[in-house]
């Protein structure tokens, strides 16, 4: 019974993940739609749609190319008021998608936006949601495509986080905090528009869910499409590597095998380079367009440079991105928006670090020691909140009828993925738990703060670090631990309640927020 109890729990953790997602987004939403009935929009032009400047043959043309419409000559709908509604909230990044969905790449900068998004967006166009083209035209049905991809993406994000929190963390309660914060969190707005937040979000936590249950294949495909999604994705080899890093060791120094050795770092690198892939293939296919077949004198000038990243050019060009460029006076208002994020992300980093400095600084090969490490000292996890820990039955069939008891149970994070085995020494508050599966996450988030910092538009940070699941964890720790005031867990909901309202109220009618 105690085996099914613990079923139990988890299918009822997930009903209410699903549930509060799904609010979440209802909420987002209205408040849109709120927002843009109440107020003018600062800027009308995202409305505007020219005529394609010719049919596309390329990757996005297999979907759109000679049966796109602008509006001067798409046929009269039927029901042009909801178009006009659907069309008018395709407002900042939303736009270049839809753009690119409808007719392409057809100039320079479009190539700053990876083509997951727009490629998804006109398959659904073209299929579930070409009955309605009649109604409300075509790109209302590109936008409506593009809310309901992301919508539902946001949606199965929340349900990967939650178990991929719930198999790391080992304790189901935490898990739910930190997705319903992550549900609530104050980036919400790009997650419920046409932007690459939901799509990045699953890809990137659904890839490292299935990298916990040891599902490698499965996962270095997923990982593989956030780099389809962002040009960040190519971060997520970084698992990969990781991952390699310790099964060579353990292979070379443990097992002593030296072919064995060879064919794990032979698999890592593979897998890695088939991650970094998306990134390497786009940015080929940007030279082929703009610099194949066109005279020396035509060409532009990233297309003549040895090594000619078009989207490092792009950024610089068309942004200004670049290393320490944000640092202006004018900015400083830019760096107070950012603040929020950046701390959270920064408390998170140094709370972890400083509970295990031992495993952080050896990248996980020493584990902390008894008298120092996750033994004496409380899980920063919430534990002492009165959870439980929960077992999936799709991952270990085996531990029916064995309770509660994880220590018993053969554990998800299996030794050939990162080394992480439950011992015998370990906090019973926590069995199971090994505090070297979080450092891959904390590098991770590292690299994305340094780089939101010191090279990204600032105020991006907000939307930039909100997929990366340890400042949830943190947060969920922050919320309900005894030992911190529970003003803290206050302020955190407060800022993303704030972020929510302000971001809704902002970004929905063209002014500028993140």
């Amino acid at each position: 019974m105690a085996g099914k109890s613990t079923a139990d729990l988890h299918h009822h953790h997930t009903r209410l993940v699903l549930k509060y997602a799904f609010i979440s987004r209802l909420v987002l939403i209205s408040l849109i739609v709120l927002w843009r009935s109440l107020l003018s929009p600062y800027d009308t032009s995202a409305s505007i749609n020219p005529s394609c400047l010719s049919n596309t043959t390329s990757i996005i043309g297999l979907f759109s190319g000679s049966n796109s419409y602008s509006k001067s000559d798409s046929p009269p709908v039927l029901l042009p008021r909801l178009a006009s509604v659907i069309e008018d909230s395709i407002v900042w990044d939303s736009v270049y998608f839809v753009r690119i969905a409808q007719c392409g790449y057809e100039y320079e900068q479009n190539y700053a936006f990876f083509p997951l998004i727009p490629i998804c967006i006109s398959l659904l166009s073209r299929t579930v949601f070409a009955p309605l083209i009649p109604f409300i035209g075509q790109r209302a049905v590109l936008g409506l495509s593009g809310y309901v991809l992301n919508n539902l993406a946001f949606v199965l994000a929340s349900f990967y986080l939650y178990r991929l929190s719930a198999i790391i963390l080992k304790d189901s309660e935490v898990a739910l905090r930190a997705t319903i914060l992550f549900c609530l969190n104050p980036a919400s707005i790009f997650y419920s528009t046409i932007y690459t937040e939901s799509m990045y979000a699953l890809c990137s936590i659904g890839g490292s869910y299935y990298l916990m249950r040891g599902s490698n294949n499965i996962a270095t495909l997923w990982l593989a499409l956030t780099g389809y999604a962002r040009s960040n994705g190519v971060l997520n080899a970084g698992y990969i590597c990781f991952q390699t890093m310790h099964r060579s060791y353990k292979t070379a120094f443990v097992r002593k095998s030296v072919g064995g050795t060879l064919v794990v770092l032979l698999s890592g690198a593979l897998r890695s380079l088939f991650i970094i892939f998306p990134f390497i293939a786009f940015q080929a296919y940007g030279y082929y367009n703009m610099c194949v077949g066109g005279s020396s004198d035509e060409m532009r000038p990233w297309c003549k440079a040895r090594l000619p990243l078009l989207y490092n050019y792009i950024q610089s060009r068309y942004w200004g991105v670049g290393f320490l460029k944000y640092f202006q006076v004018k900015q400083i208002p830019n760096f107070v928006l950012a603040s929020p994020i950046l701390s959270l992300a920064l408390c998170t980093i140094i709370h972890y670090v400083k509970l295990w400095p031992e495993v952080f600084v050896s990248l996980g090969f020493r584990e902390s020691s008894p008298n120092k490490g996750s033994v004496t000292s409380p899980m920063p996890l919430g534990r002492n909140a009165g959870s439980k820990s929960v077992g999936f039955p799709s991952e270990n069939r085996s531990n029916a009828g064995q309770g509660d008891s994880l220590r018993r149970r053969k554990p998800a994070l299996r030794e050939e993925n990162y080394v992480v085995q439950p011992s015998e020494d370990e906090s019973s508050e926590n069995p199971g738990f090994k505090p070297i599966i979080l450092v891959p996450f904390i590098l991770h988030l590292v690299v994305m703060v340094a780089t939101a910092f010191f090279v990204m538009h600032v105020q991006v940070s907000t939307r930039f670090l909100s997929a990366s699941p340890p400042l949830y964890w943190f947060g969920s720790y922050v919320m309900a631990s005894p030992r911190l005031s529970k003003r803290w867990g206050y302020i955190i909901w407060t800022y993303c309640a704030a972020y929510i309202l302000l971001g809704s109220l902002l970004f929905s009618n063209f002014y500028p927020f993140t």
